[in-house]
């Protein structure tokens, strides 16, 4: 199916999902004083957005717990997130990736904007933001330092080798496509164009880190919390990954999504994310941008944002809206992004 009919379709294949799960009939049995409900999905399931099948009611599954609804890949996985975020963690101390590819212009915006609201923080942008300075100093140090860690970048997902998986940094794209180029290393993806998985941070790559400090990695990216397909209820993915090394939570998304509404969703995750826990902070960004007008964000931006040249870039990605319009209603701009582990 193309892309464009697809994000047409989503509403209605929800609908449909929702209907073959009989989860009117699920949600029922939950007791009414639960608040907050962790989803561990089976095969398949682990691909959709579960968080936002539409209730009879007409609010989505996330409307129905306060506390928001999050996932784990297993319920041993759940256990170990459990433990880590036992553990005390120092500092909130921020380290970032920024638009290593630099064809995302709303990453700039995004990392910028969250970067305002830590004291401590540390950026690799553009350019620099490759493999190999990952693993300098004093790179390294603030890499495994971290208390939040935030990609904003390309992400890729292997479908047919999970631990090939990636997210995509500086000086990985190629062009032309050596003649001899193994398809194991190499991702096409263009006649002319492919990314060197060598110089990705793999999941092979991630299972190596130790995140220790860590509370909460998060993926602004496409594809980073698809599984492979195997016959075993535990998936092997970048959110399992990244658990593995450390991190008791991690946000990631389900499919290739909007540059411009995933910089708005995650600056908005952050600033909730100061008074509230992952699921709840992700929750309520998500229901922010769905209801959100064009006016409302605009007038937001404005006060949120400390570039002119920020505001006027969203003002004229939304020039064609009129003021009372909600841009970014379709599930598509919102839904793909996950709460992951504790």
């Amino acid at each position: 199916m193309k892309t464009k009919q697809w994000i047409v379709q989503l509403t209605n294949q929800l609908t449909e999902l929702a209907s073959i799960l009989q989860i009117d009939q699920i949600v029922s049995l939950v007791p009414s004083h639960c608040k907050k409900v962790i989803l561990v999905p089976h095969l398949d399931l682990h691909l959709l957005p579960l968080h936002v099948l539409p209730l009879s009611s007409g609010k989505y599954l996330i409307d129905k717990f306060s506390d928001g609804v999050s996932y784990a890949p297993s319920c041993q996985l759940l256990q170990y997130a459990q433990q880590k975020l036992q553990k005390p963690r120092q500092s909130r101390h921020l380290f970032a990736i920024q638009n290593p590819i630099e064809d995302l212009p709303f990453t700039d915006i995004e990392v910028e904007t969250i970067a305002a609201n830590f004291k401590s923080h540390y950026i690799i942008k553009q350019n620099a933001a490759t493999k190999f300075s990952l693993s300098q100093q004093p790179n390294a140090n603030h890499l495994n330092d971290a208390y939040l860690l935030h990609f904003s970048c390309h992400g890729y997902f292997n479908r047919e080798s999970s631990l090939k998986s990636a997210l995509i940094l500086a000086n990985a794209r190629i062009s032309p496509i050596p003649a001899d180029a193994d398809s194991s290393r190499f991702l096409k993806v263009s006649d002319n164009v492919a990314i060197d998985l060598e110089k990705c941070l793999t999941l092979e790559d991630i299972f190596q880190l130790n995140l220790g400090n860590c509370r909460l990695v998060v993926l602004s990216a496409c594809e980073t919390g698809l599984t492979n397909l195997g016959n075993t209820d535990e998936y092997i993915g970048l959110p399992s990954g990244f658990i593995r090394a450390g991190s008791p939570s991690v946000v990631s998304s389900l499919w290739n999504v909007s540059d411009i509404s995933t910089a708005l969703l995650m600056i908005k995750f952050y600033e909730n994310l100061q008074n509230l826990d992952v699921p709840l902070a992700l929750k309520e960004a998500q229901t922010w941008l769905r209801n959100a007008t064009k006016q409302e964000l605009e007038e937001w931006a404005s006060n949120k944002f400390h570039n002119p040249e920020h505001i006027v870039q969203l003002q004229s990605s939304l020039f064609r809206k009129p003021p009372n319009s909600k841009p970014f209603e379709s599930p598509y701009y919102w839904a793909a992004f996950c709460a992951i582990g504790k």
